[in-house]
């Protein structure tokens, strides 16, 4: 089996297929087809070669997906929609494909339900391309470009991997699909393999059991802090109706939280790591701590004997180089390895990718902040802590309007770049930040203001 991705995009769906539904509505393929005819001869006749797309309807974004990579355009998806976000962008996109208007001074074509044309699926000879911004070790937003030809290696692995785990499947997702995971695993994988999803985000377990309870085989598409609330939310009893498949990614799961999924629904998820760059690199079944991952058979890896670095071939990669990432490992067998943390100063908060020195100098471009650091903590939960070092302003409100209200500045200040859920959750104002002689932060001492509360 080749070319998954690729055959279907050339061909387009059944009349009948089922392309998504939620709990009011499905969409046909004969439906779908209209709708990304009528996209793509907008697109067609518009010069914009860059488009920014973005939509929360995972059906309306795969129209523009579809069509906008059968027009030859170069599809930029944000992390979000933030205005400082798609701020930073502004000069990367030409105009916009999305389901609002979400730049005034650019052109727009909207994504909505009652789009129509006569037309067959459309033709093309030359396919698109689509871009995703992560944070560079440089704390600046880094382009990753995706050829069809990286996407559809990567959804025939998957396809090839885990497809006799999926019975006639539906799939629900508790992830956005503008980020590499949920783009591949909700929309790009369940429509080359013909399983409808769900067009809406799953925000809540009564949502999940919902349709777990509808669809006799399901798979869930989450993330670790998802699922590692979930059994709460569940009551940590045992599930009549299980989805059939559950995927995790975005971070390592705790031992804890997956046999409590275990516990809920028969067995732990399968845990997918890899990054957006990588796309996906190996994957696991926790049964007992410290489990080691397994590459995808198409995968070849090896461990850097300086310090421990992976290096990876893969056919999802642009060049068929090795390259160098900047996880940690322990190899323990040829395929097989142990995650031992990372070597660069990007972390996951809340399964969102973030640089610390960018969230550190949009904090110290604020006039109540002289210096700024941060520390990732693990308990109870991982988060980060914010050491400022006050200018003579911000000591001035400290002193005036107390703690809370500089906290609350400077959590506004974020807010134009990053989601809520990242934001440091404590906040400690010294006098100076910690240095040794050479005048670097120590993190010991960094992470020991954090200790009393």
């Amino acid at each position: 089996m080749t070319a998954l991705l690729k055959h279907w995009l050339k061909h387009g769906p059944a009349s009948q297929q089922l392309i998504s539904f939620n709990h009011h509505d499905i969409l046909t393929g004969e439906a779908f087809t209209a709708q990304v005819a009528a996209i793509f001869e907008a697109l067609s006749q518009h010069e914009a070669k860059r488009w920014l797309l973005a939509c929360d309807s995972s059906d309306l974004f795969a129209v523009g997906l579809c069509a906008g990579l059968l027009a030859g355009k170069q599809l930029i998806l944000p992390a979000n929609t933030q205005g400082g976000t798609l701020s930073e962008l502004t000069h990367e996109f030409d105009a916009v494909l999305a389901d609002r208007p979400l730049c005034e001074a650019k052109d727009y074509v909207a994504l909505h339900k009652d789009l129509k044309h006569p037309g067959p699926w459309p033709t093309s000879q030359t396919f698109g391309e689509l871009i995703l911004y992560t944070s560079g070790s440089s704390g600046q937003p880094k382009a990753i470009t995706k050829t069809l030809d990286q996407l559809d290696a990567e959804v025939t692995v998957l396809e090839q991997t885990f497809a006799n785990h999926l019975p006639q499947c539906s799939v629900i997702a508790t992830v956005s699909h503008q980020h590499i995971y949920g783009l591949l695993f909700k929309v790009l994988w369940p429509l080359a393999a013909s399983r409808p999803f769900l067009s809406d985000l799953v925000e809540y377990p009564e949502t999940l059991t919902y349709y777990a309870n509808l669809f006799p085989n399901l798979c869930l598409i989450s993330s670790p802090a998802q699922l590692s609330r979930l059994p709460d939310a569940l009551e940590h009893q045992p599930q009549l109706r299980a989805p059939s498949l559950i995927f995790s990614s975005g971070g390592p799961l705790s031992l804890e939280a997956a046999n409590a999924i275990a516990h809920c629904y028969g067995k732990p998820p399968i845990e997918v790591f890899g990054s957006t760059e990588t796309g996906g690199i190996a994957y696991r079944r926790q049964q007992d701590n410290q489990q080691s991952w397994r590459a995808f058979a198409t995968h070849e890896i090896k461990q850097d004997p300086q310090d421990g670095a992976l290096w990876l071939k893969s056919p999802y990669l642009e060049s068929q180089d090795w390259l160098r990432c900047d996880d940690k490992i322990q190899l323990i067998a040829p395929g097989e390895f142990v995650l031992q943390g990372r070597l660069d100063r990007i972390v996951k908060i809340e399964e969102k990718r973030l640089s610390l020195v960018q969230m550190e100098a949009l904090l110290e471009s604020h006039p109540l902040v002289d210096q700024a650091a941060l520390v990732v903590l693990e308990q109870p939960r991982v988060s980060l802590g914010a050491a400022i070092s006050l200018s003579a302003e911000g000591k001035t409100l400290l002193a005036q309007e107390g703690k809370l209200a500089v906290n609350n500045a400077l959590k506004q200040h974020l807010l134009s770049q990053f989601e809520r859920v990242t934001l440091p959750r404590r906040w400690r104002y010294p006098v100076e930040l910690p240095l040794n002689t050479q005048g670097k932060r120590i993190h010991k001492d960094l992470l020991e203001l954090f200790t009393h509360d």
